[in-house]
């Protein structure tokens, strides 16, 4: 459907507004036709360890490796702490044993970067961070090392393209944040050794738990490798006989959220429903389409990343390009972007929009398996309204 473009001064609103405006990256929209009254209520109140509960937890495990279709001898846990607290599990759990290349084009690659140099003190770190096409790091990477990586950054709405780059015959292991990818593109499971995501990402969850998958590689690694530092009660994977009994068929490390487990099952169910990840991978497709049609003819506006095959499908990050704004300071063209994310914040026509607070100034828009295109249609006239009645103020 092409989208209609009414003068950027135009003191008219837009005619129509997205039905559902929540186009946040985290915690993203619910799922479509998503009601809280739908969720099983029979686990809740309970013990964790009761079997009506813990069963619902092994439901959420074997429900993640039917949609996202993960080999039979890789382990699936839920542990604490968001993506976040996956991540911190494995870099603590996993790294020392061999040298670690880091790539960091965004904030969140950042954040690990800082730990393993500043918290694990390790002794032979290389933090590939230099600018420009995402490829160019790709292409440095030593696979005789250890590999930390982020698929899918969502503060600059820059991703890996492919997963070509990962050697097969990898001597070190590939550890993955896949939050922000993970059921919203196809991610070649077996090239990755370690992978982590949570479910407030592509399917619209509850935050506070995270997932961890582990390839025998990485399983071996853990069992046999114990690493120099303390490890936090939170991060401990095994005792001293092996894995932590039941972590990976519905025990936990520590008390779960029953309605964050339930919530999550409700949100893999539909997806299963609608047609499992094919559909998912679809919806994001369709979604990411309509900014990059609107994009194609904006004046105004162009993607932050600007390599399309490094350009996140699920955050989509916009920059201004208008030549009366890019000769504005960073803080005054944040300023503007901030003042039409609240502008349209108010008018309940788009919740959560403002830019990534290190990232460029930009604005992001989540893009998302539960997000309409019907709803992102109807939005982009509103970027252009929006754009125009600040532009004139700043």
């Amino acid at each position: 459907m092409p989208i209609v473009r009414e003068p950027l001064m135009s003191v008219s609103e837009p005619p129509i507004r997205p039905i559902n405006p929540r186009f946040s990256s985290g915690p993203s929209a619910k799922r479509p036709g998503w009601r809280a009254e739908h969720l099983n209520q029979h686990s809740l109140g309970r013990s964790h360890r009761a079997p009506a509960a813990h069963s619902r937890i092994a439901h959420a495990i074997d429900l993640t490796r039917q949609l996202l279709d993960i080999p039979p001898d890789y382990l699936v846990a839920i542990v604490p702490g968001s993506d976040t607290g996956a991540v911190e599990m494995a870099l603590w759990s996993l790294l020392g044993p061999r040298g670690v290349d880091v790539l960091a084009w965004e904030h969140f690659g950042g954040l690990w970067a800082s730990d393993i140099v500043d918290q694990l003190h390790l002794p032979d770190v290389r933090i590939l961070t230099e600018p420009g096409d995402v490829r160019d790091r790709l292409a440095r990477v030593d696979w005789r090392r250890d590999v930390v990586f982020t698929w899918n950054g969502t503060a600059t709405g820059t991703r890996v393209p492919d997963g070509e780059w990962i050697d097969d015959a990898r001597e070190g292991l590939a550890i993955c944040d896949a939050t922000s990818a993970v059921f919203g593109e196809r991610i070649p499971i077996r090239k990755l050794d370690v992978i982590t995501f949570s479910w407030q990402k592509c399917l619209g969850g509850e935050a506070a738990h995270g997932i961890l998958v582990l390839s025998p590689r990485a399983a071996e690694r853990v069992l046999s490798y114990n690493p120099p530092w303390p490890m936090p009660k939170v991060f401990r994977l095994k005792d001293t006989n092996g894995f932590l009994p039941g972590l990976f068929s519905g025990n936990t490390i520590n008390t779960v959220s029953l309605l964050c487990v339930e919530d999550a099952i409700d949100s893999m169910e539909w997806a299963l429903s609608i047609g499992g990840l094919e559909t998912l991978v679809a919806r994001v497709h369709a979604n990411y389409g309509v900014i990059a049609d609107w994009e194609a003819s904006c004046d105004w506006a162009a993607f932050l990343e600007p390599a399309e095959p490094c350009r996140s499908r699920t955050s989509v990050c916009i920059r201004i390009t208008d030549p009366s704004v890019l000769g504005l300071d960073e803080s005054r063209q944040r300023a503007l972007l901030s003042a039409m994310a609240t502008r349209l914040d108010n008018l309940g026509v788009a919740f959560d929009i403002s830019g990534f607070r290190t990232a460029p100034p930009s604005i992001r828009i989540w893009c998302g398996p539960t997000v309409e295109s019907g709803d992102l249609l109807a939005l982009m006239p509103w970027l252009d309204w929006a754009f125009g009645q600040e532009r004139g103020m700043h």
